[in-house]
């Protein structure tokens, strides 16, 4: 009998989780059909500054020639592109020798140096591509971030407001090929991820995202450069950090990029999301747990395991399932998907979120760029972050 009223009692409350999970669902796809609609009108008005983009390239991605070519048409009138790579038989060199040669008169500029500034692999390129930057305004984007040819006009014009000291985008899921992890993996990114984002942002808070870190050149210099990001593994939160430590605040650029899907099977989607979310618990314990209310259908799940005789668990369950896909519909729409077939990915793709949350939970290891590494905490300039530090 107590056995009974236990599995009712954890129904009831799993319930709720998914009820109040939906109801952030709903919020978040809302404020995001509301920046695209907002970001589709905006026709920034600004005087063009010089533009140094930084590209740290590591190997041949998928879909990498396409996402860098994206950043050789801009519609800008005076902007440099630095891509850097840290070895001489790099297969991204010859990406980039024919991305010169097809924009001669292109000012793509390629640094080729072997020297570690530390740990994170991906700043100390950054800080030898530095030399060659010309221009006092700075973006910093990842390898495989796509973007549109208004992407400069959208963020110069938000880095130009005033109060603003860092600049940064949203970014959507754009899978390689069909498949169904990279399905899977797109899912995460726009389905859970976006709508949270767009939730958090509005109440307040003010995160920096890698597929764009737009800043001038003194703003890097007062939060003690590059070098300062060296040791941490998730340099865009920890320079959203700093730049907020001055003062100063980080505004999203009205526009969307995507970035490319490109795991090639389930291993290798495990290990990115295992890696994302134990640096995410390390540096937002708090914040990483309480992030399980993104996952209602999981918890409808769990609802359904507990009460399977109940017939209200079953109709509960599909409706929640029914309002998860209608947002995720809503949202595909928005960022230009059309495949259906990934709405009924969505409870597999919940409870996958939650095996990688308990799998996060324990455990210090991540693998990243070929390496393996321990998190550990780390405390600089005031702000609670993460180090990283050289596994076996």
């Amino acid at each position: 009998m107590s056995s009974f009223f236990s599995l009712a009692a954890l129904s009831d409350l799993t319930a709720v989780i998914a009820a109040a999970g939906c109801v952030q669902t709903v919020l978040g796809s809302t404020l995001l059909a509301r920046f695209m609609r907002r970001s589709a009108r905006v026709v920034p008005v600004h005087q063009p500054t010089p533009v140094t983009i930084l590209k740290p390239l590591h190997g041949d991605e998928p879909l990498l020639e396409q996402a860098l070519e994206s950043f050789c048409t801009l519609d800008y009138p005076d902007y440099q592109v630095v891509f850097g790579v840290q070895s001489a038989s790099d297969p991204a060199i010859a990406v980039i020798r024919r991305l010169q040669g097809r924009h001669p008169t292109r000012a793509l500029d390629l640094v080729i140096d072997p020297t570690e500034h530390g740990t994170n692999r991906k700043i100390g390129n950054l800080m030898n591509m530095m030399r060659v930057a010309r221009h006092d305004t700075l973006v910093i984007s990842d390898s495989d971030i796509h973007v549109t040819p208004t992407y400069l006009d959208h963020v110069l014009h938000a880095l130009e407001q005033p109060g603003v000291g860092l600049v940064t985008t949203l970014y959507a899921g754009l899978p390689a090929s069909p498949s169904l992890v990279r399905e899977l993996s797109a899912c995460q990114i726009n389905h859970n991820f976006l709508p949270g984002v767009m939730l958090s942002r509005y109440l307040g808070r003010q995160d920096c995202l890698g597929a764009t870190m737009a800043l001038r050149r003194d703003v890097l210099e007062r939060v003690g450069g590059l070098r300062a990001l060296v040791p941490h593994i998730a340099d865009d939160a920890m320079l959203g950090r700093l730049v907020r430590a001055l003062g100063l605040s980080i505004a999203i650029a009205p526009c969307m990029t995507w970035t490319t899907i490109g795991e090639p099977d389930l291993g290798a989607l495990l290990a990115h999301e295992l890696r994302w979310g134990r640096t995410v618990k390390t540096l937002e314990p708090l914040g990483y747990a309480s992030s399980s209310i993104q996952l209602p259908l999981f918890w409808a799940g769990v609802t359904l395991a507990c009460a399977p005789h109940a017939p209200w668990s079953v109709w509960f369950f599909a409706a929640i399932w029914l309002v998860r896909a209608a947002c995720a519909f809503a949202s595909d729409r928005l960022l230009g998907q059309r495949q259906l077939y990934p709405l009924l990915l969505l409870p597999l793709r919940d409870w996958l979120s939650a095996a990688i949350m308990v799998g996060s939970a324990s455990g210090t290891r991540v693998a990243w760029r070929g390496r393996t590494m321990h998190l550990a905490p780390h405390t600089a300039v005031g702000a609670r972050g993460h180090s990283i530090v050289p596994g076996d």
